[in-house]
């Protein structure tokens, strides 16, 4: 009796995949010395964007619930939240992390706010010092990590 094995075809991203994870194994058995990866390099990019930005953005929005955290697109959106110190007011904000590489442009905050009037929940200006101060925390944040993950080297 005679077993055959079925044919498989790979996608081309596979293929190409296959083809420089085996020429990474072949290099590897050369016995050149490689140099070991800059863990902390301001491109990090195993979750789609810049994992410094990433964790800080989640670090700055921790206070506010929610609604998307896209890692692959950059993008957190968090609900509508109010201070419990000022509950006549909410605000809701949006960051995009643009590029790959831990870079002040690489990083947009959007924000909406709203009053409580007569019942009812009215749009009102969001300062852009606002945004502008919460970009700082964040870029601030990814660059202590950035610096936390070169001092553990």
């Amino acid at each position: 009796m005679i077993f055959s094995r079925p044919t498989r075809s790979f996608s081309p991203a596979r293929t190409a995949m296959l083809t420089v994870s085996g020429a990474l194994v072949l290099t590897g058995c050369g016995g050149r010395d490689r140099a070991a990866p800059d863990l902390a390099a301001s491109q990090v990019t195993t979750i789609g964007v810049n994992a410094y930005l990433w964790r800080a953005s989640l670090d700055a929005l921790s206070f506010a619930p929610l609604v998307q955290a896209d890692s692959n697109g950059g993008v957190i959106v968090t609900d509508w939240y109010a201070n419990p110190g000022n509950p006549g007011e909410r605000v809701k904000l949006t960051v995009a992390i643009l590029d790959r590489d831990l870079r002040a442009d690489a990083l947009r905050v959007s924000g909406a706010r709203q009053v409580a009037q007569g019942g009812a929940w009215v749009d009102a200006p969001l300062a852009a010092a606002t945004v502008q101060r919460i970009e700082e925390i964040i870029l601030t944040k990814a660059r202590d990590l950035r610096r936390t993950a070169l001092a553990g080297d």
